[in-house]
């Protein structure tokens, strides 16, 4: 019987581009001798490891793997199958036409006219694009949302991409055809996937601690700490300048975050004596925290290995990442007593309802509960 772990290979696509996603169980040998001799990335929106298609991949990664992993590769045929799909009757997944191309540059352009920031507008026309070269040689005016729901089950079900990718492409195609006015396509009838109810990940107040105190960098200790103190997303922290440290008002000042928006987070006595001792060691430059480069901001990915080497230290196996951070400081508030509008506003949530997710992970009132076991 094989007890080697099974590294699955499947052809598909990610941003219009032929990928082969590298599917296995988490094992930290096999990610880092991947890692070590490929160029693989992870995705989130097909939440698996992937990279880019070559004919030699199978064999590189059957001698990388030999005697460690299985390989499985019995699905890159796959390929083939978006190619010519038989079943929507499509025989190419063909670059759109040339006045396709201009209609999204005109939705670019509209974007940015009402500054939509750069990644939003990034996504959208790399939805859309792909949901046009699926169309093949259909003109704008000959699409219907029959052609969406092809897309949704012959493209993304079948490679298995997640309700969050659909629903950014519902959302690009209902903006393109309601900025073109395209009169065959009901926008309004366009449906939505139904999302996942899914609580955020929390850590223990106990856990926190332990991560954050395991570096003994202090740069690496600043940053998870300054995470954590004032529930910073990992883009706002490395977007961070030393001006927007206000010590003497004890807030630190997030500058257009997500929704283009700015925002104030308390800062804590300990978390401002830690930044001192940080500014007098490190004296960056532009950015709070800067990479090897002068002037340049610390690299999220390099980030991502700090929190890697926090848990390895402390012995946590939990898949925490680095957001996990910014749930258990809005969920450690409410279990505070501090108001959900004031922790609505310190995360920077433009509707309370994301905020009041905190309460279904919160303990401290179940906690009060006295389970009928305890009375048996």
């Amino acid at each position: 019987m094989n007890t080697s772990p099974m590294v699955k290979l499947k052809a598909s696509f990610h941003n219009e581009k032929e990928v082969i996603q590298v599917i296995f169980e988490r094992s930290d040998e096999i990610t880092q001798l991947i890692r070590s001799k490929l160029s693989i990335r992870w995705s989130k929106t097909m939440n698996c490891w992937y990279v880019p298609f070559s004919k030699t991949i199978t064999n590189e990664l059957f001698q990388l793997l030999k005697n460690k992993a299985y390989l499985d590769y019995s699905e890159l045929s796959v390929n083939e199958a978006i190619e010519k799909n038989e079943t929507s009757g499509l025989t190419k997944f063909n670059e759109p036409k040339a006045e396709t191309l201009k209609k999204i540059e005109e939705l670019k352009q509209w974007m940015r006219s009402r500054r939509y920031s750069e990644s939003t507008i990034g996504t959208y026309t790399d939805a859309l694009r792909t949901f046009l070269r699926y169309t093949g040689d259909k003109s704008i005016s000959e699409i219907g949302n029959q052609d969406l729901i092809l897309f949704n089950n012959h493209y993304i079900l079948a490679n298995k991409l997640s309700a969050s990718y659909q629903n950014q492409v519902v959302n690009a195609i209902k903006l393109f055809f309601k900025i073109v006015e395209n009169k065959n396509i009901d926008i309004e009838l366009i449906h939505r996937p139904k999302r996942s109810k899914v609580l955020p990940n929390v850590l223990s107040k106990e856990e926190v601690k332990a991560i954050l105190s395991a570096h003994n960098n202090l740069k690496h200790k600043a940053m998870l700490s300054l995470i954590y103190s004032c529930g910073l997303r990992c883009g706002e922290l490395i977007s961070l300048k030393p001006e927007h440290v206000d010590s003497k008002r004890s807030v630190l000042v997030i500058k257009q975050a997500k929704g283009r928006k700015d925002r104030i987070a308390p800062l804590s006595t300990k978390i401002i004596e830690m930044l001192r001792q940080y500014f007098l060691t490190c004296k960056p430059k532009v950015y709070l925290f800067e990479g090897q480069k002068e002037g340049e901001p610390y690299d999220i990915s390099s980030l991502q290995k700090v929190l890697k080497q926090s848990l390895q230290k402390v012995n946590i196996q939990k898949p925490v990442t680095l957001h996990w951070l910014r749930h258990s400081y809005a969920t450690h508030l409410l279990e505070n007593g501090t108001d959900l509008r004031y922790i609505q506003e310190i995360l920077g949530h433009r509707s309370s309802k994301t905020t009041e997710i905190y309460t279904h992970v919160s303990t401290k009132s179940l906690q009060k509960i006295v389970s009928p076991f305890d009375y048996l």
